[in-house]
């Protein structure tokens, strides 16, 4: 059985006044898998460097990470797991090197540097989706987590 669930915990508020937008995840394959997530808002400081904080206030130009964990609760083989992007947030990279992007809303997939949008080559502002496939031997291990990190436009 593949669950979907929309991960109410990352919701964002790029004003105070801006309406939150939850982060929807789907999971496809043949074994049962959950997910949840963390966003996070890397702030610079002078003394301790980089610093990541729970994304609760963000503006304009902010960097965002999100921690994507899954959990495999049983069955067998490989999965996919696939995040839309709101369109306030910019794609920047993922923590893994394989990932998938879509530039349009999911109907078809590649490495950023190798998708079109009419006849420019799409940038990661283009980017509507993020896909990852997670392998059999990945999967076996029963749980993991993939860091990627946008710009809030």
């Amino acid at each position: 059985m593949v669950q979907r669930r929309v991960i109410s915990n990352a919701r964002l508020l790029l004003t105070a006044a801006a309406a939150a937008v939850s982060w929807p995840v789907a999971v496809t394959g043949a074994p049962n898998i959950t997910t949840d997530s963390a966003v996070f808002v890397e702030r610079m400081d002078t003394d301790l460097g980089r610093q990541l904080e729970p994304a609760e206030n963000l503006a304009r130009g902010d960097r965002v990470v999100t921690i994507l964990r899954w959990y495999r609760l049983g069955g067998d083989g490989d999965f996919v797991i696939t995040n839309s992007l709101p369109r306030t947030i910019s794609y920047q990279q993922s923590s893994r090197r394989d990932e998938e992007v879509s530039v349009n809303g999911g109907k078809k997939w590649g490495p950023l540097g190798a998708l079109r949008v009419g006849s420019r080559m799409a940038t990661p502002e283009d980017v509507t989706h993020v896909r990852w496939r997670i392998s059999q031997r990945m999967a076996s291990i029963g749980k993991g987590q993939i860091a990627y990190s946008g710009i809030v436009r």
